[in-house]
């Protein structure tokens, strides 16, 4: 455990529970955990241990919205883990790069991405309301695969936040799926990405195991809690919670970069 306090110790684990809750409703939850992260740890804490360690907490709300999910939404797991793999190449692949980044480069790089999917959202308010008309064909598959799997997982793997959030859009866009079909397909993808990027940092000794092991506890109730929420209120709930998130966390971080 690294040397902070027990005050930020118990911030840290609420941001974890929060952050559970919303990256099983919407994704994204590791726009309020890495941010949590890199404040929390101590001055001069490499950005890799608020990567690793934000991967090893991830992991278990994601892999416990998933299960949740999987039991109620009508997922097509095979088509899930197949995009899954190919994000587990692409995140692994992305961590190697993220070893020597500084977190200076993270926040703005975070602000851009996170207009852009507001921008999106915004400009398209019936997306991802309707519900599928049939199965995907082969080509929106391999779009999937090409997309979902090794772009967005190269981008968990080298920077992290906002990757559910991405999948939920880039799974509706291409797949044609309703949000909570997308949601419920993007935490199978999701795990499978946390899996290469933890893996990664774990063999570069980039994780801290015991606050991590803390954290994961709370974050697995929030995304546990989140992805029955998202069962019961459906699609128009979750592009609320979407656009929300997005604009909070733009004018936080916006906040870090040019008057804190």
């Amino acid at each position: 455990m690294p040397d902070i306090s027990l005050t930020t110790v118990v911030l840290l684990c609420l941001a974890a529970l929060a952050a559970g809750w919303i990256d099983a409703v919407v994704g994204g939850g590791g726009l309020l955990l890495l941010p949590a992260l890199l404040l929390g740890l101590p001055s001069g804490t490499p950005a890799a241990h608020a990567l690793g360690t934000n991967k090893a907490v991830a992991i278990v709300g994601t892999t416990g919205a998933a299960v949740t999910y999987a039991r109620k939404a009508p997922v097509d797991v095979r088509t899930a883990v197949r995009i899954g793999l190919a994000a587990l190449a692409g995140s692994s692949a992305g961590a190697f790069f993220a070893a020597g980044m500084s977190t200076e480069v993270l926040k703005p790089v975070i602000m851009v991405v996170l207009l852009g999917v507001a921008a999106f959202v915004i400009l398209r308010p019936a997306f991802g309301t309707a519900p599928a008309t049939g199965p995907a064909t082969r080509r929106q598959i391999l779009a999937a695969i090409g997309l979902a799997g090794l772009g967005i997982g190269f981008y968990d793997g080298l920077i992290g936040p906002g990757t559910g959030t991405f999948l939920v859009l880039a799974l509706t866009a291409v797949l044609h799926l309703d949000l909570v079909t997308a949601s419920a397909t993007a935490k199978i993808v999701n795990c499978c990405t946390n899996a290469g990027a933890l893996a990664t940092f774990a063999w570069q000794g980039a994780v801290l195991w015991q606050l991590a092991a803390l954290m994961a506890v709370f974050n697995l109730a929030g995304g546990t809690l989140g992805a029955h929420t998202a069962l019961k209120r459906g699609s128009g709930f979750v592009r609320v919670v979407l656009l929300t998130v997005v604009f909070a966390l733009v004018a936080n971080l916006a906040y870090e970069q040019w008057l804190a």
